[in-house]
């Protein structure tokens, strides 16, 4: 086993601190086995898929080749947002792609609920479009609670919740989730939704957790590594370690996976100097033109 640092969930499970996102762009799924193996040999133990990313059958791949048993990895996919209505299918289509016989922790991915298009359902139409469904996501959640009977899945949680929408799920839910995953990074710190989420027992996962070169190249993030003779993404995962938040950096080179596994010791000054720098910036998920995300806007986001 690994010794990366977990955080506890309420479910009694461990899930590593540092885990690897499986984000791939199309031109890169073909090949996307090759650095989930790499990774796992590097020491990660916990792998980051959903539906939309289509790389849930090169995790099963990697894992297969890794030789690791399956018990001591830690695997989350997503629901996708446009099976808003075929939850239990969805899923089981997932474990499917996947070859593997269950999932750690399945997430819902988003919110809002996307309508399908054409003769595939994609949730795109073929310019490239979107259409939001009135689908309320407490009906999507209690249709995830069902899938814990199955012994397919070990948790479930959510994914982009702000505290208004997890307010709103939890007046339905008989089940509390374990995770919620969100964009988070020094420039992003959500620090309201990271106390709120303790105290209702979930566990924070951040995703883009580097904040792309922008915050990784950020100068007091760099006088920071340079203090420690340190990268700035081992700067930011140690960071966010520090919060008792999960992290899943996404990397395909073979170094770079290394170097994100070898967390370095902050002291109080480097933790508040970072903590100085957020300013409530999205960089991955952020309004268009239109003042949306995905349909929905900041408002109804609760962003």
């Amino acid at each position: 086993m690994s010794s990366i640092p977990t955080v506890k969930l309420n479910t009694g499970a461990e899930i590593p601190a540092i885990g690897l996102g499986a984000w791939a762009k199309p031109e890169d799924r073909p090949k996307a086995a090759t650095w989930f193996i790499s990774a796992l040999k590097a020491g990660y133990r916990h792998i980051d898929t959903a539906s939309t990313y289509e790389t849930e059958t090169a995790t099963g791949e990697a894992i297969r080749a890794s030789g690791i048993p399956r018990n001591e990895l830690f695997i989350t996919t997503k629901l996708a947002w446009h099976h808003y209505d075929r939850v239990a299918e969805s899923f089981n289509e997932s474990l499917e792609k996947s070859g593997l016989d269950y999932f750690d922790l399945y997430l819902m991915h988003f919110p809002q609920a996307l309508g399908r298009h054409g003769p595939n359902g994609d949730w795109k139409d073929a310019d490239g479009n979107i259409t939001i469904v009135d689908y309320p996501f407490t009906k999507i959640w209690a249709d995830m609670e069902k899938l814990l009977d199955t012994g397919k899945v070990k948790a479930i949680g959510i994914s982009n919740f702000s505290i208004k929408n997890t307010e709103e799920l939890l007046k339905i839910a008989k089940i509390v989730p374990a995770v919620n995953q969100v964009e988070l990074h020094p420039y992003l710190a959500q620090n309201d939704l990271l106390e709120y989420s303790k105290k209702k027992g979930i566990a924070i996962t951040a995703y883009t957790p580097t904040g792309y070169a922008t915050v990784r190249e950020d100068a007091t993030i760099q006088e920071i590594a340079k203090k420690h003779n340190a990268t700035g993404a081992q700067v930011i995962l140690s960071w966010h370690v520090s919060r008792g938040v999960v992290a899943v950096p996404r990397s395909s080179n073979e170094e770079r996976q290394k170097e994100n596994l070898r967390l370095i010791e902050l002291d109080e000054e480097d933790i508040k100097k970072i903590n100085a720098l957020d300013r409530n910036e999205r960089l991955c998920n952020k309004a268009g033109e239109d003042g949306k995300v995905w349909g929905w806007t900041y408002e109804q986001l609760g962003w």
